[in-house]
Order: structure tokens, then sequence, then C-alpha cells
């Protein structure tokens, strides 16, 4: 049984099953809190408990799956090379939201964390919290933070940016593509774009483009944020 528990073939059918599932719920519901990464990750994690599996054994049935991130990533290099007039029509308002965006979002989290009282190692490890999770992960190492916290910090902001920027779109009446797409990928990286691939292919495209950028400005953003508040005594 213990054998059988820990097979690798259970588990990646598992993974793929479970996420299907969730994917037709979701679309049956649409409802937020029903995202399909949240309600896989919960499930799985419950059935890992249950089981008693270690999640190392968990990596290693699923190593296919972690694989196939790198491909993807690449295949949205054609979906940017489609988009290619959208993206030179619209060059210094990309390049601006996201230098504003990266600062806006590395001085909210320095602040709030300090006014909570929050050690320096979490406020390193949350800083990068919008950058995909490897540059996320390197940025917070480099500021001495906790690699570990920074890889949930990560996930939670992509679920969340994903749940609530189609109703932020709504409210504020936010129509367009561009538009949409800076707000997914500058905000909730991996996790936003795949949610704006389903809202468009400018969404898509644009949404990808911010990953990359945002995480070269964030790069910048963090040391030069850091030193400019310990100059001011803040």
């Amino acid at each position: 049984m213990s054998a059988f528990l820990e097979s690798h073939l259970l588990w990646l059918t598992l993974t793929l099953g479970v996420y299907c599932g969730a994917s037709w719920i979701f679309s049956k519901l649409h409802l937020g809190i029903l995202h399909p990464l949240l309600v896989s990750m919960s499930v799985l994690i419950a059935l890992l408990k249950l089981t008693g599996v270690s999640y190392q054994t968990y990596a290693e049935s699923t190593e296919m799956i972690s694989f196939l991130l790198g491909p993807t990533v690449v295949s949205l290099g054609y979906v940017l090379y489609e988009q290619i007039d959208h993206i030179r029509k619209n060059v210094t308002s990309i390049l601006v939201s996201t230098f504003i965006g990266s600062i806006v979002g590395v001085v909210s989290v320095i602040v709030i964390l300090r006014l909570t009282g929050a050690d320096q190692s979490v406020i390193a490890s949350m800083a990068p919290k919008s950058v995909t999770t490897p540059i996320a992960m390197q940025l917070s190492e480099k500021e001495g933070g906790i690699a570990s916290l920074t890889s949930i910090a990560v996930v939670v902001c992509g679920i969340f940016g994903a749940i609530a920027a189609p109703y932020v779109f709504k409210v504020f009446k936010i129509s367009s593509p561009v538009a949409k797409g800076l707000a997914f990928g500058a905000s909730s990286h991996g996790v936003g774009t795949a949610a704006a691939i389903k809202m468009g292919a400018i969404e898509g495209a644009i949404s990808g483009l911010a990953i990359g950028i945002m995480g070269v400005m964030t790069a910048v953003a963090i040391p030069l944020v850091t030193a400019v508040m310990h100059y001011l005594h803040l």
C-alpha cells in the first residue's frame, strides 16, 4: 500500500486530474474563491497530509510538470511576436507604468511591514512579491530574506491578483487590453498572465512582457528604495 501511495504515476495523475476538475468547477460557477490553482493546492495539500506522503516524493512525482514551466514561458515569446505592433505603439506607457508599479509595489510593502513592526528579514522576503518566483527568490536572498517565505508570498499574490483583477477592471471601468495586460503581469506574474491569456491575445502578450520588465525594474527598485529610506532615516 505504501508503494502505491508513493507512486510517481499516481501523484502525477492526481495533480492533473484535480486541476482539470477545479478548472471545470470554476468555469461553471465563476467564483473567484474557487480559482483552479487555489482549489488544486488545497486539495493536494489535504491529500498529502491524509496519506502521509512527503512533499519531496510529490515534487519528484510531478517533476515533468515543473520541467514544462520553462518551455511554457518561452512560448510566450511567440505571443509577443504576434502582438508586436501593439507593443511598439505603447512602448512608452508600458515602460513608465511598469516602472511606477515596481516602485509602488516595493514601497507599499516596506512601509506597511515597518508600521506593523515586522523584522527586516520578513521585509526583505516580501518586497519582491510581485515578481515571478525565480527572480523574487534571488532578490530576497540577496537582501537577507527568507526564500521559502518569498515563494509563498509570490504564489498568494499571484492568486489574489488573478481573482481580484476582473472585479477591479469592472469597478473602475478599465477596458484597454494593454492596461489589463500590464496590471496582470506587473502585479500577479505567471498566474495573472494565465488569466490574461484567457481574456485575449493582447492582454496575454502584454502581461507576459510585463513579467520580464517587472523583474528587471524591481531588481533595481528594491536596493534603490532601501537606500533612499535609509538615507532619510525612515
